[in-house]
């Protein structure tokens, strides 16, 4: 038998339990694309239902009602209408339902069964509703509905085969949509729904009445939009009304169905584990403590367990870079395989515990439910300047990567909100600036501990964390003034309840961020220390002649103890009249001021590729200048000026991190924000603000210390 095709739209509201179900039946067959015309993620997978029975479900937005607000909610609203402009039409629908809030998820429920379309519900959290005393009669509330409802857990992946069974029905027409509706629907506007029925035949009688409501919103030709305008007036269709009746008498069938097959707890029976967490952990006081002591545990843990595995890691490139240069013949290729290869890998590979570390321990903050808590907790300051606490997310995610936290801010409602959230985001510092914070401070500050535990170099790096959210706070208050957008805002925030973190979950997150670090920014890094060897080896031939014939006149007349020191000079010489050593001393002069050699300067135009190609970058530079068997730590330690003085001294080590903190060194991210703003306009002036701020900040640091 030929194997067929459904498309399945997998719909829920948010925390339902959608994207572990979505993942349950996908697993590794996922793809994520963008709906058309508008910037939200489209995630598509493929999943073997029988032997016969293939399913592509699209895993739509989360939306609470069939009543869109936001650009995601639209997405979800607009295919489950049949009205997509990319003519996505779904077989079936697979509805996710949170037990733990039956009455809230019915609506959404309710309003589905009445398109007429095929449904098949998954019932989440039963296990969360049990320890609440809620029980749940799932056969009589088959019944009631009429569709399928299959209790699941995807956490467990408890439930999944009679779920796929149920599907498999559903999607050979052995169960057929409920005949009767919900709710009377045509009562709601007989005359309405009756002319909007003889314009659209096919349409259900609740499906009409959201045509005559949104039908503006719909990929419909003007005649047909014109002949539905003229049938809401000539019928006196009043929306507002219709929709408000619509919810009264849904919420009123809800009640009767919720007491005949839920028994829920006596209210005043005693509060559950996670009320009684939250009395704590968001306690007006306590609350805030707890908050900055979480935080500064994240960044402390990040130099307490990556120190041994990035020695490690250093120093195998430094014994393989030794033995190479002692066994290879001094050639061109063997000069770029240790100078500009294994440098360059070395540059990325010696970061790779930290990135896993930092993504590990966000990824069980967000498991364990609390990192919702830390948006409620911060919404009070939020809005003060400006932004919500629904800003937070983002923030918080921008200290992984600013493109995907730029790219969450389509769940912030208000525009002016969403706009100075994405104006800010940049300034959270993202994984790609630890590498530079890591062997700064690891070269500038001392490894010191107060109480046994407390480490100086941490709290360094929470520093640096922190400022860029104060900048942030303080742009946003200013930028409030200057964006004129009136739109009144509300913060609604469902919080989920606690729980142990999913360990595969977190083990696979590292894994996965650690491969895309060193294959994307890895990929970058590469190529530009490959660049950069080439540039910092070859310059003007007149220039390079000159240097050789110099140093070759020197070397005659030296003995074999001044060889070693004539032949650093003649590398030194020999990288400054590169082209890279020409294009660094030509905007020496700019950034001077801010305690920046010509080398810096290079590593500052390369970061625009991704910031984190300031190790590579500096690899490069010191290998091919220095012939020495050290790491780049040392080198950088040892590294020195013209007129004899450290380089990297703790006023310009603390300077570029200021700047590295503040200033907008990424193309990606500059990219997503004309995206999202659908110009150049803001990106203009996010480089702007973010690059004067960074500059005068670093001028400030470097001569205040």
């Amino acid at each position: 038998m030929a194997l067929q095709n459904i498309n399945i739209a997998l719909v829920g509201n948010p925390n339902s339990g959608k994207s572990s179900l979505f993942n349950a039946l996908t697993g590794l067959n996922q793809k994520v694309g963008n709906f058309p015309g508008v910037t939200v993620d489209k995630k598509t997978g493929e999943s073997r239902l029988d032997d016969n029975l293939q399913a592509s479900i699209i895993d739509l937005p989360g939306t609470y009602s069939l009543y869109p607000r936001r650009a995601d909610e639209w997405v979800a609203y607009r295919v489950l209408m049949h009205a997509d402009e990319d003519n996505v039409k779904p077989d079936l629908i697979l509805l996710v339902a949170d037990a733990n809030n039956l009455k809230r998820n019915l609506l959404f429920c309710s309003q589905i069964i009445d398109l007429k379309v095929p449904v098949v519900i998954a019932l989440t959290m039963m296990d969360l509703a049990r320890k609440k005393g809620i029980e749940i009669d799932v056969p009589g509330l088959e019944r009631e509905l009429g569709v399928p409802v299959v209790v699941v857990n995807p956490r467990k992946d408890k439930g999944i085969a009679q779920l796929k069974k149920a599907l498999v029905q559903t999607g050979k027409h052995q169960y057929h949509p409920p005949q009767r509706d919900f709710i009377g629907n045509r009562e709601l506007a007989p005359a309405a729904v009756e002319g909007m029925q003889k314009l659209i035949p096919h349409l259900s009688e609740y499906a009409s009445i959201h045509y005559l409501i949104n039908h503006e919103n719909f990929p419909l030709a003007p005649e047909l939009q014109d002949a539905i305008e003229q049938t809401e007036i000539d019928n006196k269709f009043n929306p507002t009304k219709t929709q408000a009746e619509e919810i009264m008498q849904r919420y009123g069938r809800i009640k009767q169905i919720m007491q005949k097959n839920v028994v829920e707890p006596d209210p005043l029976q005693k509060k559950l584990f996670t009320e009684k967490l939250d009395n704590v952990l968001l306690h007006r006081f306590w609350g805030y403590i707890i908050l900055l002591s979480v935080l500064f545990l994240l960044f402390q843990s990040i130099f307490w367990l990556a120190q041994y595995p990035m020695d490690a890691i250093d120093w195998g490139f430094a014994e393989v870079s030794g033995w190479l240069n002692n066994t290879l013949p001094e050639t061109w290729w063997s000069d770029l395989l240790v100078n500009g290869i294994i440098a360059g890998l070395s540059g990325i590979l010696v970061f790779v515990p930290q990135i896993m570390i930092l993504f590990g321990l966000i990824t069980i903050l967000e498991d364990t439910g609390y990192m919702a808590r830390i948006s409620f907790l911060s919404d009070k300051l939020m809005r003060k300047v400006g932004l919500n606490g629904k800003s937070v997310m983002p923030m918080i995610s921008g200290f992984a990567c600013a493109v995907p936290a730029i790219m969450s801010t389509r769940n912030i409602e208000n525009k002016k909100e969403r706009l100075l959230t994405i104006m800010v985001t940049p300034l959270m510092s993202c994984s790609a600036r630890l590498p530079v914070f890591t062997i700064l401070i690891s070269l500038v500050v001392p490894s010191k501990y107060y109480l046994g535990f407390l480490s100086l170099q941490g709290f360094v790096m929470m520093g640096l964390y922190l400022l860029g959210v104060v900048m942030a706070l303080i742009v946003s208050y200013v930028l409030k003034f200057v964006v004129k957008m009136k739109e009144k805002s509300f913060f609604i925030l469902e919080l989920p309840v606690y729980r142990g973190p999913r360990w595969k979950n977190v083990g696979i997150t590292m894994i996965e961020k650690a491969k895309i670090f060193v294959m994307d920014a890895g990929r970058v890094i590469m190529v530009i220390s490959l660049l950069l060897w080439v540039l910092s080896s070859y310059g003007p031939s007149q220039r390079m002649h000159n240097v050789d014939e110099k140093y070759a006149a020197i070397k005659q007349h030296a003995s074999t103890e001044q060889l070693a020191e004539i032949n650093k000079q003649y590398n030194s010489e020999k990288l400054q009249n590169s082209f890279a050593g020409i294009l660094g001393k030509s905007i020496e002069p700019v950034i001077a001021p801010l305690g920046f050699d010509w080398k810096i300067g290079i590593a500052l135009i390369t970061s625009f590729a991704a910031r984190e190609v300031f190790v590579g970058t500096m690899a490069t530079l010191y290998s091919v200048e220095e012939t020495d068997d050290l790491s780049l730590k040392q080198k950088m330690h040892n590294a020195v000026r013209e007129d004899g003085t450290k380089v990297y001294t703790l006023p310009t080590a603390l300077s570029l991190m200021v700047f590295y903190v503040l200033a907008m060194q990424c193309m990606s991210t500059l990219a997503v924000v004309k995206r999202e703003t659908r110009g150049w306009k803001w990106p203009a002036i996010q480089l702007a603000y973010m690059t004067f701020l960074a500059y005068v900040t670093s001028l400030a640091v470097f001569h205040i210390f």
